[in-house]
């Protein structure tokens, strides 16, 4: 007993957890999909330039965020080369969607059932998605050499196998939903990260040797504090109180029955989406930019200019108006992304229906304006605290002067997120066998 107090508490936990035969078999499950999501990774398809392939992600960024979601696989243009980007992007769509679609608005009021229908109309979005997408990222490595040019039907063929790679993805990602510990898809995206931190364990190294330890420290410095930031601010929230009232009969007598609780606000509701719009965005122009510049040597047009504003990586003070447009992006689509979801969630008419109210406020419209204002107010924080952990790539560059480390908070905000969303489930299975978990 005197052992079990003095060990910590996490390592307590997760020796609790695998004493439990049905947690154990979860944790060991989850592992075993992510070993076979690796393997897959690493199934190339034919007629690839590994070395042109490598020059052309050292030079897109855009790439380089896709590769972040496919785990590595999109480097290696392996069957999973999309990884379940287009899942996700099939997802926010139904998710805008949904709110401004009046027939899907009533499906999503369905209940359990609705979800179920949204859950597949998601899966036939995704299959057209990756195929578009699959489809792009073959016509853009023909171009750049990295992929051998083929006919019509090798092609196709190519392009199915890349869908079938994605669909299998998502497929191994809701197996660890309902039979493992996590988000099935989280966990997918959390184990491609990972395995590409070992490159950026390399790039230190490398720093390392070429002199710039102190540039290197602080860069750790920098990771760490990013990290406590992305836990206080992913953890934070506003609590709104809420009472209910209600009447219950016993016998031939009325009486009233009260009880309080809150509603939990999330300081950052949009989580990592306003990211991914807005890089996307900032992205793009340069992109296709790059199909109509100059080559190296000749004298740069309008095209290589354009090209240099968009890119991230540029030189000061030109890397100010990528990472400035950025920042404005970062903020205005999370803003954007949490009024969505928040007037999709509807909580002024479920307390009404339900018979809660906010201490002093009406029911009804000053409800709902009193939660609007709530959420607004907040979100200015979580906004303000995104753009902030996009812009410190960059930030963490000039700092330092460490070139070959790049710095990924999109996956840095993935794998601290994912991790506490785990963390958590894991409490829930443990308290309910009432074992000590993770969290005091």
């Amino acid at each position: 007993m005197h052992q079990r107090q003095t060990r910590p508490r996490l390592i307590q936990a997760m020796i609790d957890a695998f004493r439990l035969p049905d947690l154990r078999r979860r944790i060991l499950f989850t592992f075993g999909i992510l070993v076979i999501f690796r393997f897959v990774a690493h199934v190339p398809l034919p007629g690839v330039d590994r070395v042109a392939l490598q020059t052309l992600f050292e030079q897109n960024a855009l790439l380089g965020m896709l590769d972040m979601f496919s785990g590595g696989a999109m480097r290696n243009f392996s069957i999973a080369a999309m990884g379940v980007y287009p899942y996700i992007t099939s997802s926010i769509i139904m998710t805008l969607m949904t709110p401004v679609i009046p027939r899907l608005q009533a499906i999503a009021q369905e209940g359990e059932a609705g979800r179920h229908k949204i859950n597949r109309i998601t899966h036939f979005l995704t299959v057209p998605i990756a195929g578009f997408a699959g489809y792009g990222q073959l016509v853009l490595l023909q171009r750049e050499g990295a992929v051998a040019s083929a006919e019509l039907l090798p092609t196709i063929a190519m392009i199915l196998s890349l869908i079938a790679g994605t669909m299998f993805l998502v497929w191994l990602g809701e197996l660890i939903t309902e039979y493992g510990i996590g988000n099935g898809i989280s966990i997918i995206i959390f184990g491609g990260i990972v395995a590409g931190y070992w490159e950026l364990i390399g790039s230190g190294l490398l720093a390392g040797q070429q002199g710039q330890v102190g540039g290197l420290f602080a860069y750790v410095l920098i990771a760490l504090a990013t990290i406590v930031l992305i836990v206080i601010f992913t953890e934070a929230h506003r609590r709104v109180p809420v009472q209910y009232a209600r009447t219950v009969f016993r016998g031939n007598r009325m009486y009233k029955q009260s009880g309080s609780t809150h509603i939990p606000l999330r300081v950052n509701t949009a989580g990592m989406i306003p990211l991914i719009f807005a890089m996307s965005l900032v992205l793009f122009p340069g992109m296709i930019a790059s199909y109509f510049t100059n080559p190296i040597g000749a004298d740069p047009n309008l095209a290589n200019h354009i090209q240099n504003l968009f890119s991230p990586n540029a030189a000061m003070p030109m890397g100010l108006f990528y990472w400035g447009l950025f920042f404005i992006l970062v903020v205005a689509f999370a803003f954007f992304y949490t009024m969505v979801m928040f007037q999709q969630q509807d909580l002024s008419g479920t307390l009404q229906r339900q018979g809660g109210f906010v201490p002093g406020i009406r029911p009804g419209k000053q409800t709902a304006d009193f939660l609007n204002q709530v959420i607004y107010r907040i979100t200015w924080a979580g906004a303000l605290f995104l753009a902030l952990v996009a812009i410190i790539p960059f930030l963490a560059r000039e700092i330092t002067d460490v070139q070959v480390i790049q710095l990924s908070s999109m996956g840095l905000l993935i794998v601290v997120g994912v991790t506490l969303d785990t963390m958590k489930q894991m409490e829930a299975q443990l308290t309910m066998r009432r074992y000590e978990g993770f969290i005091k």
